[in-house]
């Protein structure tokens, strides 16, 4: 059932700064299991490619190696080429619901928080996706970056109806 409050205020917004599940099916949570199992096989892919390396990601940021920015420029050229497929080959979910891509307004909010999270990227040596794969190998110092990763997408989801659009 959905919530008319929610709906009014979510056409009000632009559709660049909210994102949105419009799936209206509903799964047993065993349904779930198969994004655990990408998730740890995605996981292992990052330990396996260095990608979760403290010091492969400062050696991004200090320009001495190509590595991470092969691995960057590789998943934005195949998401290139998904998107693409996608769109021309009108490829639906697995359940059979049509893909829809919306297009976005570029604001400076996007620059300021580009450099916040990068600025926190090169401090800890961790972006979200790879922060439960440090955990995971035993780095148990990535779970003080994971409480304030959450901590800042809470105070981000708090003032987002305020901040400068």
């Amino acid at each position: 059932m959905k919530n008319t409050n929610q709906n009014t205020d979510f056409e009000t917004r632009s559709l660049d700064t909210v994102c949105v599940n419009e799936s209206h099916l509903e799964h047993k949570w065993y349904h779930n299991i198969k994004y655990l199992i990408v998730g740890m096989l995605f996981g292992i892919v990052f330990i396996k490619a260095e990608i979760i390396s403290w010091y492969r990601i400062q050696e991004m940021f200090r320009f001495q190696s190509f590595h991470m920015y092969g691995v960057i420029g590789s998943a934005v050229i195949v998401g290139i080429i998904s998107v693409f497929l996608i769109k021309k080959f009108k490829i639906k979910t697995i359940y059979g619901e049509k893909i829809e891509f919306h297009n976005k307004k570029f604001n400076k909010g996007q620059i300021i928080g580009g450099l916040i999270f990068g600025l926190g990227w090169a401090i800890t040596g961790a972006c979200p996706g790879p922060i439960f794969a440090q955990i995971g190998t035993g780095v148990t110092v990535m779970l003080v970056t994971l409480f304030f990763a959450i901590v800042g997408t809470w105070v981000y989801g708090y003032f987002r109806d305020r901040l400068p659009h």
